[in-house]
């Protein structure tokens, strides 16, 4: 591959028949561009569904109340199921269970309340929370801090804002150190929030005012009620395994039936990565084999031009073996041929894929809500493409090698 010769004589076979080569790259090119232009877009769309999630713990579990569909222990069907602070407790000692974090909310599900600051007012979400509620739900904290244990234990009147109610309240103000008003309740802010999440589930956070578990039980004559649960399992036992501990305990607690499947919703975090992760991992395999199916194409095409090219070249082939060019050598003539064209074609086709989905990246920033996020191709991608390229031009150099090599020298010097 290093001699010069070698080289020379690759490219004055190539630049004979410019447009023919040209033509044939493009092939190759193609199919090269298409693949990691497909397996970027993938990857863009498999961060934005975790993006969507707001990089969710994959051991986070949810149960909350509902009512009951059947009869149990005396107790008639369509009660509604109320938890207690004594569930907290009796969570915290189920095997598997990393942390609980116990939730309230002001009003129903999805009402605001009025939250004051000054002349200036917003309907937000009003949620009591545990310091806990960091690891079983991840946001980030922008300004101050998060709701701490001294908060929890001596019922501080403190609070958290996520960062849409920082921004009708205060604007462009420092939130912290001031109160705001909730129900004729001042809460002083000691923290701002920010959610990576997109939609409902990033409006939770970013309009929520975050207050003590506590506090908010005390302030809004909510004692001892519980809305909801959030809880972690840990790294030694699944998810799933801790969501059927906690509802049979809970079931247990209440009288619920254990067969009952309306007492009790729950949701599992861990699941809905898994079938995210599924998904995009099928999604994968499917680009590769449809990106290789399509490069494959454009080297049979290389692999048909190679052979034109040999039989164009039959008395020169003639001429070498007769002047004792070993069959070793022919196929090595041919198969640098067919290694350099496909590899120079697959490397412009890599870069112009890599260049499409930079302009395609620039062009999403402009659009934070858009499905797709950050579409690129890590350096594993290149390695395996490069690798593609290499055995498809040697493959692609094999048919019309074996048939240069079965050029007899005394028929190849008759050859018109």
């Amino acid at each position: 591959m290093f001699d010069l010769d070698a080289w020379q004589e690759i490219w004055a076979t190539v630049s004979r028949n410019r447009l023919r080569a040209l033509l044939t790259a493009c092939g190759v090119i193609w199919g090269i561009f298409m693949l990691v232009v497909l397996l970027g877009v993938g990857k863009g769309l498999e961060r934005g569904a975790r993006k969507n999630l707001g990089n969710l713990s994959t051991r986070s579990v949810f149960v909350w109340a509902q009512r009951t569909s059947l009869p149990y222990r005396g107790k008639p069907p369509g009660r509604y199921v109320r938890f207690h602070n004594a569930d907290i407790e009796a969570l915290r000692h189920v095997p598997g269970v990393a942390h609980v974090s116990p939730r309230l909310q002001l009003g129903g599900w999805r009402d605001g309340q009025i939250v004051s600051y000054r002349d200036k007012n917003g309907s937000f979400t009003i949620t009591g929370n545990y310091p806990e509620l960091r690891q079983v739900e991840p946001f980030q904290i922008t300004h101050g801090r998060f709701l701490s244990d001294r908060d929890q234990d001596e019922r501080r009147k403190v609070c958290v804002l996520g960062d849409q109610v920082r921004a009708v309240l205060f604007g462009d103000e420092s939130p912290i150190g001031r109160y705001v008003r909730v129900r004729d309740v001042y809460l002083l802010v000691v923290g701002e929030v920010f959610s990576d999440k997109t939609g409902d589930d990033a409006d939770r956070v970013r309009n929520a005012v975050f207050v003590p578990f506590s506090s908010f039980q005390h302030l809004f004559n909510e004692r001892d009620h519980v809305g909801w649960f959030g809880l972690t399992a840990t790294g030694d036992v699944a998810p799933e395994r801790v969501e059927q501990a906690v509802k049979h305990v809970l079931s247990e607690r209440h009288g619920i039936h254990p067969r009952d499947p309306e007492a009790l919703g729950s949701f599992n975090a861990g699941t809905q990565v898994d079938k995210v992760d599924g998904l995009f991992r099928g999604l994968s395999v499917f680009v590769w084999f449809v990106g290789t199916l399509t490069l494959l194409a454009g080297v049979l095409g290389v692999s048909n031009i190679l052979l034109i090219t040999v039989k164009e070249r039959t008395r020169e082939i003639g001429v070498r073996k007769a002047l004792g060019a070993t069959p070793r050598k022919i196929v090595a003539m041919v198969l640098k041929e067919a290694v350099v064209l496909t590899s120079l074609s697959g490397y412009v086709g890599l870069v112009a894929g890599v260049g499409a989905l930079e302009l395609l990246a620039r062009w999403l920033e402009t659009m934070p809500k858009a499905p797709l996020n950050r579409p690129e191709v890590d350096l594993k991608v290149a390695a395996s493409a490069t690798l593609i390229l290499i055995v498809s031009g040697t493959l692609a150099g094999v048919f019309p090698a074996r048939h240069a090599t079965r050029i007899s020298p005394v028929e190849a010097l008759r050859t018109e």
